[in-house]
């Protein structure tokens, strides 16, 4: 892709290598929004290492290839269970940096131009990391890609859902000097027995104070899960919903309303969601008239970042380049920029079809 590591990346959509652009150069130059990744979730095994002996903290594993080998989940709790023992290396302000520039320049080459990040700064304030550590990395590496590659990016602070509600209202009140760094609030973590709506009044303080809402739901729970997040929550996306079309009436309502699924395709199949991409229901909901999105959750665990995921749900569902283009406007329409940065980058969508 054009661009230098001391200025804006610059898209010309009209230069092509010989011959008919291939399906990745074509998902690539699509202008894009990831919505749906775990910031924390982006920690490979190469980085965690680097970090665990700069910071003299030590892993359970002898070898990058022996914590890769663990990356073998059952189930949501399997890979929470690693998520937060991977967590504990993050501990300075260059640690959080390191992270998030580490993302966000695999999301530039991606082709990605705008990040909405989730974050849980429970998993960190339980460790004693507080607000002005991880927020003073987070930011420095978010303005360093706005910069380098005109690389958009917001965050979204996540409320673990198998603490307390009254934690999360802790966590909201404790995150006050920082609200100008972010742009929505969200719910992750176990689904199981959690729904939704143990967490209404921290949404009501959220919503009150003029953030954007959105909550996972309906990825292990059910249907009534996905409604309760839309209904309770006041979520303006929700993020997986795959169990959404267990229940035709909420399929019906979400393409009505518009409501944006943050899909995660590799994740749902690593979690055994799905058994393969080719059950994944992406393409039925699309089908539907769902405003779908592809997205990559936690990357460095399940084996591929946002430009991975459109391609494998392109082959083992046989979407058409059309269909792609569709995903990718999905993507920029739901995120939370302003409308006028939205209206720009779909017209580029546009030129980059026209220019197939």
């Amino acid at each position: 892709m054009p661009g230098t590591p001391g200025g804006r990346c610059v898209w010309d959509p009209g230069i092509w290598l010989n011959g008919p652009m291939e399906l990745a150069e074509y998902v690539r130059r699509l202008p894009k929004a990831e919505l749906h990744v775990h910031i924390e979730g982006t920690l490979e095994p190469e980085l965690m290492f680097e970090l665990s002996r700069r910071n003299e903290i030590d892993l359970p594993f002898e070898s990058v290839d022996e914590l890769r080998a663990a990356y073998d989940f059952t189930n949501l709790q399997s890979f929470l269970d690693i998520y937060y023992q991977g967590a504990a290396v993050l501990q300075t302000e260059d640690d959080f940096h390191d992270l998030m520039m580490a993302y966000l320049e695999r999301a530039h080459r991606d082709g990605v131009r705008r990040a909405e990040m989730f974050f849980d700064p429970q998993t960190h304030t339980e460790r004693g990391i507080g607000f002005d550590v991880f927020m003073a990395g987070f930011g420095r590496a978010m303005d360093e890609a706005e910069r380098q590659w005109g690389l958009s990016s917001a965050l979204i602070m996540c409320f673990l859902r198998h603490l307390t509600p009254e934690d999360a209202m802790a966590t909201w009140e404790e995150s006050e000097p920082y609200r100008g760094q972010i742009i929505a609030v969200g719910l992750d973590s176990s689904e199981v027995d959690r729904p939704p709506h143990l967490f209404q009044d921290v949404y009501e303080q959220a919503r009150s104070a003029g953030l954007h809402t959105v909550a996972h739901a309906g990825e292990e729970g059910p249907p009534s899960y996905v409604i309760s997040a839309l209904d309770d929550l006041g979520v303006e996306r929700i993020d997986h919903g795959v169990r959404s079309v267990d229940d035709p009436a909420l399929v019906d309502r979400l393409a009505t309303e518009r409501v944006p699924l943050t899909m995660c395709p590799l994740s749902n199949v690593k979690l055994r969601v799905f058994d393969t991409i080719q059950d994944h229901n992406l393409k039925v909901l699309l089908d539907r008239g769902v405003k779908v999105t592809v997205n990559s959750d936690d990357p460095a665990y399940f084996g591929g970042y946002v430009l991975d995921n459109y391609l494998a749900v392109a082959e083992g569902l046989e979407l058409s380049r059309d269909d792609l283009a569709v995903l990718a406007k999905n993507s920029i329409e739901a995120s939370f920029l302003p409308q006028d940065e939205r209206a720009a980058l779909i017209e580029e969508i546009k030129s980059v079809e026209a220019a197939v």
